[in-house]
């Protein structure tokens, strides 16, 4: 007769707990696991498929109880690790939205929504464009791999139960909101700078040509080298995408002591 103690039972529990809080965490909140359009249920057995190849090579506390107070410790500490991966990665996507939103705005078409599949919220058309465009190049250099690849590795440098990040490392997540905005610029700065010289020589149209209607004749114009900017600029969003991705990797690899 086989007989299984509590401890055992305890044991078992931790050793696939504590990896799948910290990988179902990453995932509802990383960039495309996390969208909306992907049902709880995959992610989910998704988490849970991954947590049962991982938890056999992993070491976790033997002497604490997943429903003691330390336990219930340990368990924040996953969550804030598999959330702060995903936040760091989810803000480079982020970033490139809000480069497409500048440029609606600097060429007339702020008021042009489209439902962003990843939230289910609305968000202008050239930052849905930039969206979908980094998702593609997401998966086609095999980012959802590389990103599940840098989270199972940091079982090894940061294993469950030794430690956490400390408040150096939650200062490096809460500067590397920055990026939000450096690369939103690093992007739609070009494009604006060049509808701004447009703007510009429509000012000089009205005062030299009070008659014409500007709003008739600029808003069509602006909108066209509006549109050739943005074909002229997808190369530079991929570039800054692969780049900024590449660096987030970096940084948590970093933070989990790779």
């Amino acid at each position: 007769m086989i007989t299984v103690t509590t401890g055992e039972l305890e044991m078992w529990m931790a050793q696939y707990l504590w990896p799948f809080v910290r990988i179902g965490a990453c995932i509802m909140v990383a960039p495309v696991f996390g969208a909306i359009f992907v049902p709880p249920r995959f992610k989910i057995a998704l988490s849970g498929a991954i947590a049962m190849l991982v938890a056999p090579l992993i070491s976790v506390p033997g002497d604490v109880s997943p429903l003691s107070a330390e336990g219930i410790m340990i368990t924040a500490q996953q969550v804030l690790i598999g959330v702060s991966t995903g936040f760091i990665l989810q803000l480079i996507f982020d970033s490139l939205a809000m480069a497409g939103q500048l440029l609606s705005n600097s060429m007339g078409l702020s008021f042009a929504f489209n439902i962003d599949p990843q939230r289910g919220a609305s968000t202008p058309v050239v930052g849905q464009l930039y969206m979908m465009l980094v998702i593609l190049t997401f998966l086609a250099l095999n980012g959802h791999l590389r990103l599940l690849e840098t989270l199972t590795a940091g079982f090894t440098t940061m294993p469950i139960g030794v430690r956490s990040f400390d408040e150096n490392a939650l200062w490096q997540i809460v500067g590397w909101g920055r990026q939000l905005f450096d690369g939103a610029l690093a992007v739609a700065l070009p494009g604006m700078t060049a509808l701004l010289v447009v703007n510009l020589g429509f000012g000089v149209m009205s005062r030299a040509a009070p008659s014409l209607n500007m709003f008739a004749v600029g808003f069509p114009i602006t909108v066209v080298f509006g549109l050739v900017i943005v074909m002229l600029g997808l190369p530079a969003v991929q570039t800054s995408f692969t780049a900024l991705f590449d660096e987030s990797l970096r940084l948590v690899r970093t933070l989990m002591g790779g």
